[in-house]
């Protein structure tokens, strides 16, 4: 009976995670040099970023989905970077996410932190590079319990949604 009730334990903490698929409700924005932190919250920008899009995800019935190319804020298409300018500022940004509402599973309270990158902004081009953190890196496991990319421990391009709304906040200034 032990063991049943640790395995239960132990698949209820490794789904935990799978529940959040809800819509962004936050994207918080930490500039790691100055240790400034912003926040979006407006649900007309957040519409254009929700992280359960782009490469990783599947649309159409199990087993013959068709894997997402669009979204996020990551231009998909371009691929990996290989160089990036240096010198450009650094930012953590934290994806948060609405609670699913199921039948089975109600809304239970508050959002849920369901993906974490890091972007580099060009002030000088307007170009943004995203990273989406490595096996070795502190927020891989969150990230892939989410969503597996199949191209963690990469930079890549930020897509032209995604570079217009950050080049408008304050943080990109």
């Amino acid at each position: 009976m032990r063991r049943f009730a640790l395995t239960c334990l132990a698949v209820s903490l490794f789904l935990a995670p799978l529940s959040a698929v809800g819509l962004t409700s936050r994207i918080v924005i930490r500039d790691l040099d100055r240790g400034s932190v912003s926040e979006i919250t407006d649900r007309s920008v957040l519409t254009q970023f929700q992280v359960w899009s782009g490469q990783g995800t599947y649309s159409g019935p199990p087993g013959q989905g068709t894997e997402g190319t669009q979204g996020f804020i990551i231009d998909w298409p371009a691929g990996i970077v290989e160089q990036r300018p240096s010198q450009v500022r650094r930012y953590e940004l934290r994806f948060y996410v609405e609670p699913r509402i199921t039948s089975a599973r109600p809304v239970l309270g508050a959002e849920e932190l369901a993906y974490v990158v890091l972007y580099e902004h060009d002030p000088a081009t307007g170009l943004g590079y995203v990273y989406l953190p490595g096996r070795s890196d502190e927020h891989f496991a969150l990230n892939v319990r989410s969503i597996h990319r199949r191209v963690e421990g990469h930079w890549l391009r930020a897509n032209e949604a995604w570079q217009t709304v950050f080049a408008s906040l304050p943080a990109a200034r």
